[in-house]
């Protein structure tokens, strides 16, 4: 069956990747084909859709159930080559007549209550964000005015499955509890969209200031959690990750009006921060070993170590050779100083922006002048 997506897609890396379409999507056409069935006393097997992004959608109604004065129907979510938590999964809308004026929505089973602040919802509400409760209110109305209908109406979202599969999601760590969250702004789904990444961030970043002091820790990601878990008396539980959108990291701190940023990150990333490379994935940028070696250069390695650093494949081994030498401390100290630098220069000195830098071998390597001041603000015992 055709869903309107047929010419919608991206080119990654050479690959034809295929667009899908949002949990908010599939909310607003299951709840507008349950409002048709309500009102107009039919069957409907498909619906059509247009979204925000105007891409009309035609999808497929399952699940069909009739109560008294109740309908319920499901539209199956469709993520496309997107590699998306979600696919595959049964968005349900129950609508049924109200006694109060106007159209009501709220999230059922399997969809996520916010229970901390800095969320797009308010603390209690169902994680069904604006512009889905925009497509659905709209797609009701549309049925109302329809079948000529001025009462009022109660739509309910539920999604099976949906409280075990937020466990694959950031919902947890954002304090969205039993369910998943019903999301889109654009109603179509890119796959492997990196605006979608950052605005993950972003949306996670936002919740960490309104719950804390102002200021962030990051990690970029696993490994530098783990380390900050296992070697300090920092806060883990509270921290951030950034993948590698450093750069980006720190321009939406500057734009939330965060007071300041301890990154916690692996000198693998973060050698490439002290080159001045903000977006740390290797397809952007890479020059690790030789930014090794140029710092190794300036603590005074000879030709001969310069050379063994080039020849390595990873920054652990690098780490190693300058050890061996007696030169780790001073090229990271040189390295931990151009770090500082680039960080500050990236948001332009309107947040305080220090890191600390680790290997997995050999644990702490060094850290920007102001690390230990910053550590501090993010010790779980200030004692």
């Amino acid at each position: 069956m055709e869903n309107g997506l047929e010419n919608q897609f991206v080119i990654q890396n050479n690959k034809k990747l295929r667009c899908g379409y949002t949990t908010g999507s599939c909310a607003a056409a299951a709840a507008k084909a349950a409002a048709r069935m309500l009102l107009g006393n039919c069957q409907v097997d498909q619906v059509d859709l247009m979204t925000p992004k105007q891409i009309r959608l035609h999808l497929e109604i399952l699940d069909v159930k009739r109560e008294p004065g109740s309908v319920s129907c499901a539209v199956r979510k469709d993520g496309g080559d997107d590699p998306d938590a979600t696919h595959g999964l049964l968005i349900y809308a129950k609508v049924q007549k109200s006694r109060e004026a106007g159209i009501t929505i709220d999230g059922g089973r399997g969809v996520g209550r916010v229970t901390k602040k800095g969320l797009e919802q308010p603390v209690g509400a169902a994680a069904i964000n604006r512009v889905p409760r925009q497509m659905i209110a709209e797609a009701v109305e549309e049925i109302c005015r329809e079948q000529r209908y001025t009462g009022g109406l109660q739509v309910e979202i539920f999604v099976p499955g949906g409280e075990e599969t937020a466990k694959k999601t950031f919902n947890p760590r954002l304090g969205i509890q039993g369910g998943i969250s019903i999301l889109g702004t654009s109603g179509i789904v890119v796959p492997m969209s990196e605006a979608a990444l950052v605005a993950s961030i972003r949306v996670e970043m936002k919740q960490r200031l309104a719950e804390g002091n102002g200021y962030l820790l990051v990690t970029p990601g696993n490994y530098g959690a783990d380390f900050v878990r296992g070697n300090t008396c920092l806060d883990v539980e509270h921290s951030l990750k950034c993948s590698n959108y450093v750069g980006e990291t720190l321009d939406m701190a500057v734009e939330l009006g965060a007071g300041g940023i301890l990154f916690v990150a692996h000198i693998g990333k973060f050698i490439k921060v002290a080159g001045g490379i903000m977006n740390t994935h290797s397809r952007n940028a890479d020059g690790r070993a030789e930014l090794m070696a140029a710092f190794a250069i300036r603590a005074g390695a000879d030709l001969k170590t310069a050379r063994a650093i080039l020849e390595t494949v990873t920054t652990e081994e690098a780490v190693a050779i300058l050890k061996d030498q007696g030169l780790l401390e001073q090229t990271m100290e040189l390295v931990c100083g151009r770090v500082a630098y680039y960080l500050s220069h990236r948001c332009g000195g309107a947040l305080r922006a220090e890191a600390v830098l680790f290997s997995n071998t050999y644990g702490y390597l060094g850290e920007t002048p102001g690390a230990g001041e910053l550590m501090e603000l993010f010790r779980k015992d200030p004692a």
